[in-house]
């Protein structure tokens, strides 16, 4: 069974070689960097992490997916996840989080129902393992470690979470409603971080002489860009990156008119008014406990964000392995 072998009473004694082999074999580990002193992957608040802690981590963040973290894109956010994982293991064992065997087979169970496999892994054992080796190309006792993991984590995430009761102003929950309600659809084309004075240029341009834009439309076809939407502002500011003054100011454009370069999630864009729809206050006092609430834990999650971050500071994470 998966544990972060190390506590603050091993920090203390972490060179007593009887301790550490006790703790180990309590929780079920051979003590393989007691016996080999090179397996050790990194350390954190001073404690080191043995070389198969590490691996363990790495192959669940590899292979299952879970809330708290995204999908890694290259090989240095897969390190970042692997000791952040590392890290919350440690703060899960050291908080006595748990996981009920009931809780790891409700788990497996919702794994197989979504692959739709066509077994009883209860009845046929053999069946339920070669679907972990041939799914998994591991053991059944290391998918099921990799389960009992996860759960703890996520038990950390909801007590973290739990701990967080931020106040929410009317103010903030009338925003998100406008954010959500008024809706824009813009063409854009778009340039480069360094490209900003030729993106106002651009913009003098076809503001004098509008045709302009479908010549760059078909002169730049991979710069442009369609989102006529009309989208909620919500979704234009948090996934495209647009600053929400900006949206805002469009939204009081009329279409076809031709908005100021400004920026995006990446580089700048110069955009065309397709279409507005703006809200009506009115449907805020119909829907205003479903914003206080959207916004309450929107503020929970930003938390845990700021938990972890700290976390990750006062843990003082070193790596030892390239």
């Amino acid at each position: 069974m998966f544990h972060f072998i190390y506590n603050r009473f091993v920090q203390r004694f972490l060179l007593n070689y009887l301790t550490i082999f006790f703790i180990f074999s309590i929780l079920g580990f051979s003590p393989c960097f007691a016996q080999e002193d090179d397996k050790i992957a990194g350390e954190f608040f001073g404690v080191p992490v043995p070389m198969n802690n590490y691996k363990f981590a790495k192959g669940v963040v590899v292979r299952l997916n879970a809330k708290w973290r995204g999908t890694p894109q290259n090989e240095e956010e897969l390190e970042d996840l692997v000791w952040q994982e590392l890290l919350f293991s440690y703060e899960a064992f050291n908080r006595d989080i748990e996981a009920t065997r009931e809780e790891i087979e409700e788990e497996i169970d919702k794994i197989l129902k979504s692959d739709k496999v066509q077994f009883n892994r209860k009845e046929d054992k053999e069946a339920y393992q070669n679907w972990v080796e041939e799914k998994l190309k591991e053991s059944v006792v290391a998918f099921e470690q990799q389960i009992e993991h996860l759960i703890k984590l996520e038990k950390l995430r909801q007590q973290v979470l739990d701990s967080i009761e931020p106040e929410v102003s009317e103010e903030e929950a009338y925003q998100k409603f406008l954010d959500e309600y008024n809706s824009l659809g813009v063409e854009l084309i778009q340039f480069e971080d360094s490209q900003l004075q030729e993106a106002q240029e651009f913009y003098k341009q076809v503001k004098s002489k509008p045709k302009l834009w479908e010549e760059k439309k078909e002169e730049k076809q991979e710069s442009f860009r369609n989102l006529k939407g009309p989208y909620a502002l919500d979704f234009l500011i948090n996934l495209w990156g647009f600053k929400r003054e900006d949206a805002y100011k469009m939204m009081d454009k009329k279409v076809d008119e031709f908005y100021k370069p400004s920026p995006i999630y990446k580089g700048y864009a110069v955009f065309k008014i397709v279409a507005t729809r703006k809200a009506d206050p009115e449907e805020f006092d119909k829907r205003k406990d479903y914003y206080f609430d959207k916004v309450k834990n929107i503020k929970k999650y930003q938390g845990f964000k700021d938990w972890a971050e700290k976390l990750k500071e006062q843990a003082t994470i070193k790596v030892f392995i390239k």
